[in-house]
C-alpha cells in the first residue's frame, strides 16, 4: 500500500460466492485463504476490520427455497453465513489473526451471540470481527445486516466487494459497453434502481452518513488498493 488507508474502521461486506471460488457451490478452501490474505493485510496498516459474509454459496433463500415459505428459508440462509464466518475465521486465525464470529443467532458452542459493544470492544482490541447470522430477522438480506452492523460499530465506510469493478448501469458481463460510475449519491442509486445493494442498506447508510465503496474482491490486493485510493471503486454517498 503506498498512502495511508483512508478510513480507520471499516465494514467489509463480502458475498457467499466469493468463497466457492469455481465451484458450482460450498465452500472452496484457496479462496477463503485468499480473502482471509486481503482482509489481513490492511489489518496490518492499522485497520479496524469487521465483516459480514453472505450464505449464496450454499443456501439462497430467494432461489433454492423450491417452494418453502419465505421465513423458513430466510432461517436457512442465515445458517449458511455463520457456517462461512466460521471458515473465514479458521483462515484468518492461520495467518495470526485473533477473530471473533458474533451471530445474530445464539449458538453458544460454535460462536458468541451478537452484541453491540461487545463487537465494538473487539475491534478496539484489534481483533477481527465476522458477524454472522444476518440481522436475525427473516425479510432482510445480508446487504442490510451489514449497513446495520456498520452503523453499530461507527465505521467509517462499508466496503462491498463484488465480482465487478463498481456500479454500473447493467450487468457489464451481460450488456457490453454498461456506463460505469465513479461516484453517486444515495438517491441516484435508489432512484436510478442500481443494484449496487438493496433498499434498504442503502437507506440505511444515508440515514448514517456511511459511504459505501464498492470494488471487484476478485482482484488481487485490491481491497489494500481500494483503502489507500487506487484502483477502480465507485462510491456511494452524499
Amino acid at each position: 500500500m503506498t498512502a495511508s488507508p483512508r478510513y480507520k474502521r471499516i465494514l467489509l461486506k463480502i458475498s457467499g460466492e466469493a468463497l466457492r471460488g469455481d465451484a458450482p457451490f460450498g465452500i472452496d478452501g484457496e479462496a477463503v485463504h485468499r480473502l482471509a490474505g486481503e482482509i489481513a493485510e490492511v489489518h496490518d496498516q492499522g485497520v479496524e476490520v469487521c465483516a459480514v459474509v453472505g450464505g449464496g454459496n450454499i443456501f439462497r433463500g430467494s432461489s433454492d427455497a423450491g417452494g418453502m415459505e419465505r421465513a423458513t428459508a430466510d432461517y436457512i440462509g442465515m445458517l449458511a453465513t455463520v457456517m462461512n464466518a466460521v471458515a473465514m475465521q479458521h483462515a484468518l486465525e492461520r495467518l495470526g489473526k485473533a477473530t471473533r464470529v458474533l451471530s445474530a443467532l445464539p449458538i453458544a458452542p460454535v460462536c458468541e451471540p451478537y452484541i453491540r459493544r461487545r463487537g465494538q470492544r473487539h475491534l478496539e482490541k484489534g481483533r477481527i470481527v465476522l458477524f454472522a447470522g444476518g440481522t436475525g430477522n427473516p425479510f432482510f438480506t445480508t446487504d442490510t445486516a451489514a449497513a446495520l452492523r456498520a452503523a453499530e460499530m461507527g465505521c467509517d465506510a462499508l466496503l462491498k466487494g463484488t465480482k465487478v469493478d463498481g456500479v454500473y448501469a447493467a450487468d457489464p458481463e451481460v450488456v457490453a459497453g454498461a456506463e460505469r460510475f465513479e461516484r453517486l449519491s444515495y438517491l441516484e442509486v435508489l432512484s436510478k434502481d442500481l443494484k449496487a445493494m438493496d433498499a434498504s442498506a442503502i437507506s440505511l447508510a444515508r440515514e448514517n452518513d456511511i459511504p459505501i465503496v464498492v470494488f471487484s474482491i476478485r482482484e488481487k490486493g485490491g481491497l489494500a488498493a481500494v483503502l489507500a485510493g487506487d484502483g477502480p471503486f465507485t462510491v456511494i454517498s452524499d
